[in-house]
């Protein structure tokens, strides 16, 4: 093997594509090249989550998910020794945490490939991701990586429109506007050929002198930014999601008949907690955020940390 030569690899995993094809935008500046060599690499479950997802096949997951009982993997066929100065794991948010393969690696043995190493995370999703990192960074800690940097490409549309149409897309497969009122689900096509800006300030970071990662490189990128309005309702959220999880793991397993009533129930709950709580949530927010701001200020910064949400170094890099 080639000492000099960079070497990257990529874990991923998407079910619509979506997510692999930004990782693929991100990644471009640095395929093709002789001195950066990308390896990539799928997260797999043993058994493949649906896509489309049959409604109650999609609700039943959510316990595990919020939970992070990891399921079983297939292996990932990178050897723990085997060098690489940089690994960007590529993930969606399932249920305010990460998608379950996700769960299912870092907690794997496979996940000991990531001790000592420099991470970038990259999180393809509706708008919520802030609970699904935290937990990331502690499995990240865990497998002994180091976190450098955070990348987020979140739906285009206002959150009421994604309402609708990120719940059509999982589960009939359709993603097109529709009604001249609702945009097209996921991500906008410019803001994934976008992301191949983070590609080319990689590429600088791994052949310049050294090349050695320890700090952000993707600082002053637009990497991420947090809507301070969600992180009171992710923290409520979660928490519902948490306590409504652990009862219906208590219930029963996934193929339970009971837990299956119970997922309905729960389900007409959060439709009315949808419609009731989370604008009452928005009014009592707002009337309050006057005497909180410097706390709320001081937690979007670190929730941004370690990218930040500047943007002064885009254009060297558009």
């Amino acid at each position: 093997m080639n000492r000099d030569k960079k070497r990257v690899l990529v874990l991923h995993y998407s079910q619509t594509g979506q997510l692999t094809r930004a990782a693929r935008s991100m990644m471009a500046p640095l395929e093709g090249r002789g001195d950066i060599e990308v390896v990539w690499a799928e997260m797999r479950p043993a058994t493949p989550y649906p896509f489309p997802w049959p409604f109650f096949a999609f609700l039943n997951v959510f316990p595990e998910s919020v939970h992070m009982d990891a399921p079983r993997m297939r292996p990932l066929g990178i050897l723990p020794g085997e060098r690489f100065d940089l690994v960007i794991l590529a993930y969606q948010v399932w249920f305010l945490s990460p998608a379950l393969p996700i769960t299912g690696f870092l907690k794997s043995e496979d996940a000991r490939l990531l001790a000592g190493k420099p991470v970038i995370t990259f999180i393809v999703c509706r708008n919520m991701w802030l609970t699904a990192q935290e937990k990331v960074k502690r499995l990240l800690a865990a497998a002994g990586a180091r976190l450098i940097d955070n990348v987020v490409l979140v739906d285009q549309g206002h959150p009421l429109a994604t309402f609708v149409t990120t719940p059509r897309w999982l589960w009939t497969g359709r993603k097109n506007g529709f009604w001249g009122v609702f945009p097209p689900a996921g991500v906008s096509e410019a803001d994934i050929n976008g992301a191949a800006r983070f590609g080319r300030a990689i590429v600088d970071a791994l052949t310049r002198a050294g090349g050695r990662l320890d700090a952000s490189i993707l600082h002053g990128m637009g990497a991420v930014r947090v809507n301070s309005g969600y992180v009171a309702s992710e923290r409520l959220a979660h928490r519902s999601f948490y306590v409504w999880g652990r009862l219906l793991r208590a219930i029963g397993p996934q193929e339970s008949w009971l837990r299956k009533a119970m997922l309905l129930v729960y389900a007409v709950f959060l439709i009315v907690m949808i419609l009731t709580l989370v604008p009452l949530g928005i009014v009592i927010r707002a009337c309050l955020k006057p005497l909180i701001k410097k706390r709320l200020d001081a937690e979007v910064r670190r929730l941004e940390e370690p990218s930040g949400s500047g943007t002064e170094r885009i254009e060297g890099y558009a």
